[in-house]
């Protein structure tokens, strides 16, 4: 249950004001149609999931505890960081003609590749050993993120105040990174 709930709750927090809830309501905006968009999201979303949650159970058979918490803390640290710095804008994917459902699939897939959701999904999966926990409670968390954009688009940015979540969301992503690198050296 530890893997489930802390991959839900971090890659909602994480996701909001983000990139691929961007995306999302961009697309639905330009396609208007939900429907294939959130199949592209979901699928997209699960394969990224289930390659992080892997990665990360490989990942908890080479190291030991200490370093894992360690990798866990390094992702919160990074995830803190990128929630409360500059991003760069959203490629919204004007140029691509593939249809809503492969347009969603492919450049949600590839947004979502490498970011720091992934780190924290592979980290949670690699400290408690339940990449599948992991794996299910990161999709959820990220689709809780993204569907209300899908289905509100513009209006979310009114209804929900994304500055400060992303703002206090990164700053308890760097608290609690803060004290696990530092409870994994030793120092606290």
């Amino acid at each position: 249950m530890d893997a489930f709930l802390t991959s839900l709750f971090a890659l909602l927090l994480a996701e909001i004001g983000d990139r691929p809830q961007i995306l999302c309501a961009a697309l639905a905006i330009r396609y208007g149609r939900i429907a294939p968009i959130i199949w592209g999201l979901g699928l997209a979303t699960l394969l990224n999931c289930l390659i992080s949650a892997l990665s990360g159970s490989v990942v908890s058979q080479w190291i030991s505890e200490e370093p894992l918490r360690l990798f866990y803390a390094l992702s919160l640290l990074l995830a803190g960081i990128g929630m409360v710095a500059w991003r760069r804008p959203v490629d919204l994917l004007e140029k691509w003609t593939l249809g809503p459902f492969w347009t969603s699939f492919l450049g949600l897939f590839i947004l979502q590749f490498g970011d720091k959701g992934q780190f924290i999904l592979a980290a949670t999966a690699a400290r408690t050993g339940a990449w599948e926990f992991a794996a299910v409670g990161g999709w959820i968390g990220v689709m809780l993120a993204c569907v209300p954009a899908l289905i509100l688009q513009e209006k979310l940015a009114q209804i929900v105040p994304i500055k400060p979540i992303r703002y206090s969301g990164g700053i308890i992503f760097l608290m609690i990174g803060a004290a696990m690198a530092l409870s994994a050296w030793g120092i606290v």
